[in-house]
C-alpha cells in the first residue's frame, strides 16, 4: 500500500472513498450518543449514529479491539462509505493505537478505496490519555504501514497491480501548532519505522537461491551506501586470515561462500561508548550433517532474521541520526552438506582463540555470532546486543508470543524491555544460570557447540555470551517471533522484521 500523509483541516473535508472514525463501546452506550457536533464527524449525523448504535445493542458490533464496521454513508456527507473501528477500552497505549492502524490499513485495502481519512479526536493526539502526542502519531503510522503489508508473490504472466491509497488526517477540535508540529514528527518517524520493517520482512522472504551471503552483502553495501554509513565486506580469505573460525566452518559446506557484513555509524564522535548490534545472517539452514526434518524446511529462508533486523535498525538509525556510535555486525552463511562441510566431532578454533568441539551441525547460528560478537569487540563495541533466530528450543517455551532475551548486565535487560514496550515487541527473560554454562564443558576442546534439548535456550545463549568478554551484552532469541504461522495486530503472516524497530530504540533512547 503506498500511502501518503497530509494534514487536512476539518473545514476542507473532502470526497473520500472511506473516513475511518475510531470508537469505544463506552462511547456507543451513552444515551444519547457520542455528543458531538464536528461536521467532519460521521457521528454528528443522526442517521448514521442511530444506525452504528443499532448494531451495537443487537451485539452486530461490539467496538472491541480491531473490530470493524463499514457503512455507505449514502450522500449524508461527502464521502462514500466510514468505517467505524473498535479500540477496546480506548486508546490509552501506543499498542491500541498499532492495532487501530493496522484494520484502518486492512479495511483500506478491503474497500479498494484509493482515497481515506482517519478521524482523529482530542484523545488520540492530545497527550491527555497518557500517551505523547509523537508518539501516538508514530504508532498509528506504524501499524498503517505495517498493518497494509502483503508478501509479494513471484508470478507468472503479468503482475498484479499493487493497491494504492492516499491517506489523510484530520484533527478535530482546535489542534494547537504545538500539536501539529508533533503529530507531523511522529508521522516522520512511524513511516520511517514502519517502511525499515517492511523492507526487513521482504529480505526475509527472499527465496534462499536469490539472497546468498555474497547477495545480502551488496544489500548492505547499498543500504550504506543510501544512509552514508560506512561499510566493511570481509571475504572467506580475509575471514581466514583473521581466523573466523567459526563463519569458515558453518559456510565451508556451500558454493555461495560466508561473508562478514560491518557496518559503522558514528553520530557521537567524542564518546567512546559504542553500541555493538549483531545479527544471525544464515541465508539457509539445512542443518548439514545434522539434517533438519524435511517438513517446514522450506521456511529456513527465514534463519537471517536477526541479521534483517539489525540492518532495518540501521536504516533507521541511518535516517533519523541519533546521537551515538553503532557498530552493525552479521556473520552470514549458508549451512549445507557437500564433501567440504563440517562434520560432528570436529574442532574449531574460534576468532578469539577458544576450541570448539562441533556436537551438532544444526548449532551452527552460535558459532557464526560468537565471531559476529570477537568482530564487533575488535572495532570497539563496549556494549553488545546480538538477536538471531537460534533455537527451538525458546519456540517450545515461548511460542510466537515473545521473543527470549538473557544477559549479564541488569540496565541493558532493562533498557531492552522499556525498548520493547515502547515498540510493542514482547520480550521475556531466560535464565542465565552458570549451571548452563558448565553443560558446555567439552572432553576434546575449550567447549563444545551444545548439551542436548533440556535447557536448549539458556544453553545457546551461554555459548554466545563465553564470546563477550565481560562486556555487557544481551541475546534475544527470536526463533518464535520472526516467522509467524498467522497474521496478528500489524504483524504479518511469514516474516514479522520483530527486533528492527526495538534496536532501534535502544540506541534512539540512550
Amino acid at each position: 500500500m503506498k500511502l501518503t500523509f497530509i494534514h487536512t483541516p476539518v473545514e476542507e473535508a473532502a470526497a473520500y472513498d472511506l473516513l475511518i472514525r475510531a470508537v469505544t463501546a463506552a462511547e456507543l452506550q451513552q444515551e444519547h450518543g457520542t455528543g458531538t457536533s464536528d461536521p467532519a464527524d460521521p457521528l454528528a449525523h443522526s442517521a448514521v449514529k442511530q444506525a452504528l448504535q443499532e448494531r451495537f445493542q443487537r451485539g452486530n458490533f461490539k467496538a472491541s479491539a480491531e473490530q470493524v464496521l463499514t457503512m455507505p454513508l449514502l450522500g449524508l456527507m461527502p464521502a462514500r462509505s466510514v468505517s467505524f473501528i473498535g479500540i477496546g477500552g480506548g486508546a490509552d497505549s501506543t499498542d491500541e493505537l498499532r492495532r487501530l492502524g493496522a484494520a484502518a490499513a486492512r479495511e483500506i485495502r478491503s474497500q479498494k478505496a484509493v482515497t481515506a481519512c482517519l478521524l482523529l479526536s482530542d484523545e488520540l493526539y492530545s497527550g491527555t490519555n497518557g500517551v505523547r502526542t509523537v508518539d501516538a502519531a508514530a504508532a498509528l503510522v506504524e501499524g498503517l504501514v505495517l498493518g497494509g503489508y502483503k508478501r509479494s508473490k513471484t508470478q507468472s504472466g503479468e503482475p498484479t497491480p499493487k493497491h494504492a491509497a492516499e491517506v489523510s488526517f484530520q484533527l478535530s477540535g482546535n489542534a494547537s501548532q504545538e500539536h501539529k508540529a508533533q503529530w507531523t514528527e511522529g508521522i516522520g518517524r512511524g513511516v520511517i519505522m514502519g517502511e525499515a520493517t517492511i523492507w526487513a520482512r521482504d529480505l526475509v522472504h527472499l527465496p534462499g537461491s536469490v539472497l546468498t551471503p555474497e547477495s545480502l552483502a551488496e544489500e548492505a553495501e547499498k543500504l550504506a551506501s543510501h544512509y552514508e554509513l560506512d561499510c566493511e565486506i570481509l571475504d572467506e580469505w580475509t575471514a581466514q586470515e583473521l581466523g573466523m573460525g567459526g563463519l569458515l566452518a558453518v559456510g565451508k559446506g556451500s558454493a555461495h561462500p560466508p561473508r562478514m557484513i560491518v557496518l559503522h555509524y558514528e553520530g557521537d564522535p567524542g564518546s567512546e561508548e559504542k553500541w555493538g548490534l549483531i545479527g544471525k545472517g544464515i541465508t539457509f539452514d539445512t542443518g548439514g550433517y545434522s539434517l533438519k526434518r524435511a517438513p517446514g524446511m522450506q521456511d529456513m529462508i527465514g534463519d537471517m532474521g536477526g541479521a534483517a533486523a539489525v540492518l532495518a535498525a540501521m536504516r533507521i538509525i541511518g535516517s533519523l541520526k541519533p546521537k551515538a556510535n553503532v557498530i552493525a555486525v552479521i556473520p552470514s552463511a549458508e549451512n549445507m552438506i557437500s564433501e567440504r562441510a563440517f562434520k560432528p566431532g570436529d574442532v574449531i578454533t574460534m576468532m578469539n582463540g577458544l576450541t570448539v568441539e562441533i556436537v551438532n551441525t544444526d548449532a551452527e547460528g552460535r558459532l557464526v555470532l560468537a565471531d559476529g560478537l570477537t568482530t564487533a569487540l575488535k572495532r570497539g563495541a563496549t556494549k553488545l546486543v546480538e538477536v538471531s533466530t537460534l533455537t527451538g528450543a525458546v519456540v517450545a517455551a515461548l511460542g510466537e508470543e515473545a521473543s527470549g532475551f538473557m544477559g549479564n548486565d541488569e540496565l541493558l535487560r532493562r533498557q531492552l524491555e522499556a525498548s520493547a514496550v515502547r515498540t510493542g515487541e514482547r520480550v521475556w527473560p531466560l535464565p542465565a544460570y552458570p549451571e548452563y554454562r558448565k553443560q558446555l564443558d567439552s572432553d576434546a576442546a575449550d567447549l563444545k557447540n551444545g548439551a542436548g534439548r533440556d535447557g536448549g535456550a539458556s544453553i545457546a545463549g551461554m555459548f554466545i555470551g563465553a564470546f563477550a568478554e565481560e562486556k555487557p551484552w544481551l541475546h534475544i532469541d527470536i526463533a518464535g517471533t520472526a516467522w509467524i504461522s498467522r497474521a496478528r495486530g500489524w504483524e504479518s503472516k511469514g516474516a514479522t522484521g520483530v527486533m528492527a524497530r526495538t534496536l532501534a530504540d535502544l540506541v534512539l533512547k540512550d
